[in-house]
């Protein structure tokens, strides 16, 4: 294990019920619920340490009846002899509207404490400790946009930059160079909180996470990004960007330290790449100042932004995109459907164009007046016209481009570091038959008016282009940028036929199957950056010498997408990443490969008049590529329940998992391995799409579902509020709400919670077996009972007298009840007649009046 906390992705999967002796318990929740839907009540069980501050919580809740409370006192596992927190195993009646909010607070894990530094190898510093929230502000759009994806999608988003350090590494300076810049930049101190539409908070204060590794430790950097980029990131605590050592071979060379490989690893909801060149530049400042970066906070910074963005009218960016709306285009085929590439992952493909080719490209497109960026989009838009299947006819196609996000009228903007960098969809007709330069000029056009709107985000787009009011029962944020999140679930997909597709599409934008996406491609041109800002003299006079950051591109929500960007030889490199679910790995290698052919080609077109079929000719033939159908397609149609591993038999049962916005990655993978049971898990996602609409999932799931079981709902800490909601909701109908089982944030959290959810499963099916025995034993008995009524039974004339008596006393009743009405309202009207004054004048005339 990692001084982190974090095991190697080649380490064993943490078992159920095994706890290391130094690491800190769990706070487990499991809540139950007893009676009929008029009188329910939900009964919490805990197990694990509990902060005494907490424990009010428990032993008074908001019910008429004294609670049923059994309290230990002893000491914690992870601190012995700890003040601050109990060993708790105990139960309480609380009412069921106050049991989900309950839960959550009793599971939050506390705020660890800042780690000193360990002077010894391998050196780690712990992020995310926290001393108070400074500032909550609302997320921007296309944070949203990152968040619902990376929701579904723990895997997104997730970018690293790498590179090589020669000459000694302080590791102790490191560490206090990057705490420097983490006190100056607010961005770095930030995280996510949903109440319930997701919120940006500061933290006045957080160490980062440096974790340094001896050689030997992993493989190679390769195994270290993948264990990095496996980990993901925790969106509801602050450090989206953490820093890894792994310390090189030693040299042969006496005396001559080994190179150390340096990797960053940040979320592209705070940070993109431009913004962390900013912040490596800061970095490279402070460690060459002994670790101290002068100057205060920096403004403007993220906030600032927001404000901007809330003063913006929309209007003009809206009818911008309704004009672009209206234009059919057409798509990459399809491929038949049930075909399966065979593949899964993410697949990233590297060519490169050597320095003479990248510089003589960049001269050819300055002569033109374009940008090296315009000649990949030109590039791209024939490839895309050639594999959809339009043959000699002209065609409009789209994909999308990346932004910077920065052209914008705010001050100092271009070193402010955020998520400024997103995705805007661009269409661009192409002609077989017209000249090469007539597209180029036409991109040249497109990208000039796509400019001027670079801080609108997809969501918002796909908020103005829907056609059909939202079905989720979720209310949607709606700020002065117009963006609803409703909308943006509300859009129904493309359907594909049982052939293969052609690629035309009825509304352009029905031709992608996610709602998260509005193509199905992505361009990202990185632009060059400062480097380290003439920083090398004070590096060389320590003896330190860097290289040129490399990047590894995160993976997107499109099936392919293609980051260009500059080396530190003056090469261009081109790096393609593409869901291998979806597009298979000899296609994409192909579309890449002839993207860098076409611009090795581009240059000598000049001064000819060569058309887009001529250029296109000198490709080698290929099948075109084919998307394939998302492989293990959610149960529902929207995407809100996913089967993540089935049952091992019948009746075994079901654990729904609750994912809520900032789920780590590992977490579900380690869950899945993990548990024992033969029982099958399914994730759910309630945030995006409603509890309604989970409900309704739910309920398809087990009618589907082969002898399905009992179902126990489970999940993190912060699923406690939702998870019970959804409980309530499937029991409206009649019978008992299933069981919602909850573990904190603990270093078990995934041993004690699969522990937890094979317990409540047992007991849940211990009380249907009970139930189905009595359920018999009832039946026999009624049975009997109508045995003996049938032969008590009375004559039918009996019958008749007793009803004829039955009916004349409950006349004489009703007659009585009435005279004594009567008798009462004359009493009174008497008494207020007879009373004398104003007041006794206004009574009268009030029960005169009615």
């Amino acid at each position: 294990m990692t001084t982190d906390g974090h095991r190697p992705s080649d380490a064993p999967v943490p078992t159920p019920g095994r706890r290391s002796v130094s690491e800190p318990g769990t706070v487990t929740v499991t809540v139950t619920f007893a009676g009929t839907y008029r009188s329910r009540q939900a009964v919490v069980e805990v197990r694990g340490p509990l902060p005494t501050a907490l424990l009010g919580a428990v032993t008074a809740p908001a019910d008429p009846g004294p609670p049923e409370v059994i309290v230990g006192t002893g000491p914690t596992d992870g601190a012995p002899g700890s003040p601050d927190s109990l060993r708790l195993t105990g139960r309480a009646t609380v009412p069921p509207d106050l049991v989900g909010p309950l839960a959550d607070q009793l599971t939050r894990p506390p705020a660890p404490a800042p780690a000193p530094y360990a002077p010894h190898t391998p050196y780690a510093l712990h992020g995310a400790a926290t001393t108070g929230s400074l500032e909550t502000f609302a997320a921007t759009p296309l944070q949203r946009d990152v968040l619902t994806d990376a929701l579904i999608h723990p895997d997104h988003h997730v970018e690293q930059l790498s590179w090589r350090w020669h000459g000694p590494l302080d590791t102790d300076r490191f560490t206090a160079a990057w705490q420097s810049v983490f006190d100056r930049e607010t961005v770095l101190r930030a995280a996510f909180v949903w109440d319930p539409h997701p919120q940006v908070t500061v933290h006045r204060h957080i160490a980062p996470e440096v974790v340094r590794h001896p050689h030997g430790t992993f493989s190679g950097r390769a195994a270290l990004m993948e264990h990095e980029r496996g980990r993901g990131f925790d969106l509801r605590r602050p450090g989206l960007l953490r820093a890894a050592l792994l310390d090189g071979a030693p040299p042969g060379t006496p005396g001559n330290p080994p190179p150390t490989y340096v990797l960053l690893t940040y979320h592209r909801a705070l940070l993109d790449h431009w913004s962390v060149h900013t912040l490596l530049r800061e970095f490279y400042r402070a460690y060459c100042a002994d670790g101290l970066l002068p100057g205060g906070e920096r403004r403007p910074d993220l906030r600032d932004y927001v404000r901007w963005l809330e003063a913006q009218d929309p209007s003009a960016a809206r009818d911008f995109w309704s004009r672009e709306a209206a234009r059919p285009a057409v798509c990459l085929p399809r491929a038949a459907s049930g075909a399966v590439t065979g593949r899964s992952g993410t697949g990233r493909t590297r060519v490169r164009l050597t320095p003479d080719n990248a510089v003589r490209l960049a001269e050819w497109a300055a002569r033109r007046g374009i940008t090296e960026s315009v000649a990949v989009h030109a590039v791209w838009a024939m490839l895309l016209h050639r594999a959809s299947d339009a043959g000699a006819e002209p065609a409009r196609v789209r994909f999308g481009v990346t932004v910077s996000g920065r052209g914008i009228c705010l001050g100092d903007i271009e070193r402010t570091p955020g998520p400024f960098a997103g995705p805007l969809p661009v269409s661009v007709e192409v002609d077989p038959r017209s000249t090469v330069s007539g597209l180029l000029r036409a991109l040249r056009d497109c990208a000039l008016d796509v400019s001027g709107y670079e801080w609108v985000a997809e969501g918002q787009i796909r908020d103005w282009l829907a056609r059909e009011p939202a079905t989720t029962d979720t209310p949607a944020p709606s700020d002065a940028s117009g963006y609803s999140r409703e909308s943006a679930n509300s859009r129904e997909s493309a359907k594909s036929g049982d052939s293969e597709s052609s690629g035309h599409s009825e509304s352009p934008w029905d031709s992608w199957d996610s709602g998260a996406a509005l193509t199905e491609s992505l361009l990202v041109f990185e632009q060059r950056t400062h480097g380290h800002d003439g920083l090398g003299a004070d590096l060389a006079a320590r003896g330190v010498r860097v290289d040129a950051p490399d990047i590894s591109p995160a993976r997107t929500p499109v099936p392919i997408s293609i980051v260009v960007h500059h080396d530190d030889q003056g090469g261009l490199v081109l790096t393609s990443v593409h869901d291998r679910a979806r597009l298979d790995d000899a296609r994409a290698g192909a579309l890449l490969a002839h993207s860098a052919q076409l611009l090795r080609e581009l240059p000598e077109t000049e001064g000819q008049p060569v058309t887009v079929a001529e250029l296109l000719d000198g490709l080698p033939g290929m099948d075109p590529p084919r998307l394939h159908e998302r492989p293990g397609a959610p149960s529902g149609p929207s995407g809100v329940l996913t089967t993540l591993r089935a049952a091992a038999g019948p009746r075994a049962g079901t654990a729904c998992l609750v994912i809520t916005p900032g789920t780590p990655a590992f977490w579900l993978t380690a869950l899945i391995h993990g548990t024992t049971g033969a029982h099958a898990v399914v994730a759910l996602h309630p945030t995006p799409y409603g509890t309604r609409s989970c409900v309704t999932e739910i309920r398809r799931y087990l009618r589907t579902a082969d002898g399905h079981g009992p179902l126990v709902l489970a999940g993190l800490s912060g699923a406690g509020a939702q998870a019970c909601d959804i409980a309530l909701r499937l029991a409206e109908d009649g019978g008992t709400p299933p069981p919602v089982v909850l573990a904190g944030g603990g270093a078990d959290a995934v041993g004690a919670l699969a522990h937890a959810i094979e317990s409540a499963l047992r007991r849940t099916q211990a009380g249907l077996d009970r139930h189905r025995g009595n359920s018999d034993a009832l039946s026999a008995v009624c049975a009997d009972e109508r045995q003996e009524a049938a032969m008590a039974e009375p004559s039918p004339a009996n019958n008749a007298d007793d009803e004829a008596k039955l009916r004349f006393q409950e006349a004489l009743e009703k007659k009585t009840r009435a005279t004594q009405a009567r008798t009462a309202h004359e009493e009174g009207r008497l008494k207020g007649r007879n009373m004398s004054g104003n007041a006794g004048r206004k009574r009268f005339f009030r029960r005169k009046t009615g």
